[in-house]
């Protein structure tokens, strides 16, 4: 049986003087690192990469002073609401007029403060968690559940209390809404 395997000239064989087996790398006309085609052969043939989440961090925070700012008119607007309509005596005498008095001005500025530090802690998280949005959703709403309790918990007259509960409340539910939108349309796949 001639030609057969480990013979001459057959299938297995090496012909020595058979030019067309010699690998590409090996002749000096396509160099050491040049392999079939433009690209070398190692980067061919690497496994495909999930894409990296990157954040528009210019449209995060854009958004973020704009929660903050929608936060502190809330925190204002329910003030009035339950002082010149439900005349509820919150954040300050009924003397203090519709606004009521500094306390409406610091609940103001720390609502603002809480869709700041929200927007810090959803781009914390776009960065380096799977599913940011939703471990931001859940922090933002149980933190929220606890501004919203603590007044009740209060020695204030009940209609103080269940007022600034619901203040709280809504506050936390439109910086988590707001926040967690921009959140998700800042995020980009590369």
């Amino acid at each position: 049986m001639s030609g057969g395997y480990g013979s001459g000239g057959g299938y297995g064989t090496w012909d020595r003087g058979d030019e067309t087996r010699r690998l590409p790398d090996h002749d000096p006309q396509y160099g050491a690192a040049q392999q079939y085609g433009d690209q070398p052969y190692a980067q061919e043939h690497e496994p495909p990469r999930a894409p990296k989440p990157s954040v528009d961090a210019g449209r995060l925070w854009a958004a973020g002073v704009a929660t903050a700012i929608v936060a502190a008119l809330i925190a204002m607007v329910g003030t009035l609401v339950v002082r010149a309509v439900l005349r509820i005596a919150f954040n300050g005498p009924a003397s203090s007029g519709a606004l009521g008095d500094s306390r409406t001005v610091l609940l103001c500025i720390l609502s603002a403060v809480a869709a700041l530090a929200a927007t810090g802690l959803a781009h914390l998280l776009l960065l380096s968690t799977p599913r940011p949005m939703t471990y931001l959703t859940w922090i933002v709403g149980l933190v929220t559940v606890v501004a919203a309790l603590l007044p009740l918990l209060g020695s204030a007259p009940i209609g103080e209390r269940v007022a600034n509960a619901v203040i709280h409340l809504v506050i936390g539910l439109v910086i988590s809404s707001l926040v967690a939108g921009a959140g998700a349309s800042a995020r980009r796949m590369r």
